[in-house]
């Protein structure tokens, strides 16, 4: 019952007004970004064949061209020849236009009849280096529909049929297959790797987040309660040390876990509305369909992961939280103050961030053997490659990080229950040096 007591204490000093609202926060602030970037992906579609031209040729061919594009569903915008001889600045800011596409004078004398090849002129506006921003006013789209319909109309004149155009459009058809140990299905690696990319990316933000929250939350609340002295009078009620380490460590725990679960629900939000905005209905269908023959294909190579292997990852996720906490607790208790506090979390900060940044542009196990038995003597890389150990069938790395993760865990726990149960936890410090520059000034 004491236990209880003190843990619900704990909770009601972590689970405060501002951890609330960070929360609310970090929802409300995935879910602007995901309507500002659906916004931008509407408006891209929308714009992906709306085709801004000036036509200084003028001829029936070029006006074919642009009753072909039209057919295709083309928005087209026809701007005024007249403005030819004004600086390019000046046609685009006129027309509030951010790309355009010039057929100068004698575009069809020189591809019809002289057989040479002339220059289509293609202006951008670039307003910023956002992606977004300059995707928009991209002209590849219109210049490809260009391309393809004059290479058909090319090819007609020369006597072609419909279906010698297709076969030379497309004169062959592949037919990917990627193998997976012993194992093999008719899909293309790239549509694997795109598919399993976001799901990939989540584990390791989160693991992070995590890590970096707990270890800071928990020095913060040790060193604070040190160096308000309130920690003396906890430790000195009936009840066991033991149980106070056990109701702080549980506490900051079910925080953890619970900005986890915020975390993970404003994310799928930001990535759901970022990816359905960008289809249209029939693209929808053909996802839908992709998905479904993605899902075989998954489950054929067996990289698909079921209930048992997300509950093992989520093991690991629970021993690297235990491990941040159990570290910082021992760090936290080095604090002489808010200052030294704040520096504490630059060790735990970086063991997160190196297998973070490695997990996120390279597979750990192509690593040369030493520099990959390095990263893995860091605890919390297990839990990064968790995911794609598990659905590569490195089921002997994924068990062995198990195992060491909960050997470096009781190592952890056994140094922080020490510190706690001796009067250490009150006069343990980290000076850097400090002590022993005042000893020779004493001298």
């Amino acid at each position: 019952m004491k236990f209880f007591n003190l843990l619900k204490k704990e909770l009601t000093e972590l689970v405060n007004k501002q951890m609330i609202l960070g929360i609310v926060v970090i929802c409300v602030l995935f879910s602007i970004v995901g309507q500002v970037m659906q916004s931008s992906l509407d408006e891209i579609a929308k714009n992906e064949y709306k085709i801004n031209i000036m036509d200084c040729d003028n001829t029936s061919f070029t006006q074919s061209i642009f009753d072909d594009m039209k057919a295709m569903q083309a928005d087209i915008t026809m701007i005024d020849v007249e403005n030819s001889g004004k600086e390019f600045q000046q046609i685009m800011s006129e027309n509030n236009i951010d790309s355009l596409v010039v057929i100068p004078e004698g575009f069809t004398r020189d591809l019809i009849e002289n057989g040479d090849i002339s220059a289509l002129t293609a202006v951008s506006v670039m307003k910023s280096a956002s992606s977004m921003s300059m995707i928009s006013s991209d002209n590849s789209s219109a210049l490809a529909l260009f391309q393809s319909i004059i290479s058909n109309k090319l090819m007609e004149k020369g006597g072609f049929s419909e279906q010698d155009i297709a076969l030379i459009q497309q004169p062959f058809k592949i037919n990917e297959i990627t193998v997976v140990s012993d194992k093999s299905a008719e899909i293309s690696m790239s549509t694997i790797i795109q598919n399993i990319s976001v799901q990939n990316m989540i584990i390791p933000i989160i693991v992070f987040v995590l890590v970096m929250y707990t270890s800071q939350m928990i020095i913060g609340a040790i060193s604070t309660e040190k160096i308000d002295k309130t920690l003396e009078t906890l430790l000195s009620a009936p009840v066991s040390r033991s149980s106070v380490l056990g109701a702080k460590m549980l506490a900051a725990a079910i925080v953890a876990l619970i900005n986890a679960a915020a975390f993970m629900i404003g994310y799928y939000v930001f990535i759901g509305g970022a990816m359905t905005s960008a289809m249209s209905g029939e693209e929808i269908g053909a996802v839908v369909s992709d998905t479904l023959s993605y899902d075989k294909a998954m489950n054929q190579l067996g990289l698909h992961l079921g209930i048992t292997d997300y509950l093992l990852v989520g093991v690991q996720t629970f021993l690297t939280i235990m491990i941040s906490l159990s570290v910082s607790i021992i760090l936290g208790a080095m604090a002489n103050d808010a200052k030294s506090a704040q520096s504490l979390i630059m060790p735990v900060m970086m063991c997160a961030m190196i297998p973070y940044m490695i997990s996120m542009v390279s597979d750990i196990n192509t690593l040369p053997t030493v520099i990959k038995t390095i990263v893995y003597a860091i605890p919390f890389t297990h839990t990064f490659t968790a995911m794609n150990n598990l659905m590569f069938g490195n089921d002997r790395i994924f068990v062995f990080g198990i195992i060491y993760q909960a050997v470096v865990f009781v190592i952890c726990m056994f140094f922080a229950i020490r510190i706690f149960n001796s009067d250490k936890i009150f006069t343990s410090s980290l000076n850097l040096g400090q002590k022993s520059r005042l000893r020779k000034k004493s001298r």
